[in-house]
């Protein structure tokens, strides 16, 4: 098994998106957010879909890998929060197995956090 914290070796990085609103993985893609939205990133008091650490989801068949990334690469919980991720994402229903990779390209700004969590955070 591979770790889930390697970064990722794909030359084209996905550009960041919401999960699908329509389709056969919407409703799975809408309940993993949810999820994912109780997990909180260690080092700032948010949790990750806010702070815009989703890029987006690829499926194949019932088994999805998460595109994401921290806020910098040298996270040193990178491991257990992949695996933190990867056990919420397998909770949701109709998801057979989940991978989480992580990607620094492109990298976290401030700018992909959600407005709840820029105004938060004094941005808005």
């Amino acid at each position: 098994m591979t770790d889930p914290a390697t970064p990722s070796t794909n030359a084209t990085p996905p550009s960041a998106s919401p999960p699908a609103t329509s389709g056969p993985y919407a409703e799975r893609e809408r309940l993993v957010m949810e999820n994912l939205k109780q997990i909180y990133d260690p080092e700032i008091p948010m949790n990750i879909v806010d702070l815009g650490l989703i890029y987006g989801f690829e499926w194949s068949g019932d088994d999805v890998t998460l595109k994401m990334t921290l806020t910098a690469p040298g996270c040193p919980v990178a491991g257990i929060l992949a695996e933190e991720i990867k056990g919420a994402i397998e909770k949701v229903a109709g998801v057979h197995s989940a991978k989480v990779d992580m990607i620094w390209d492109p990298p976290w700004t401030p700018e992909r956090m959600s407005a709840f969590a820029k105004h938060q955070f004094g941005y808005a």
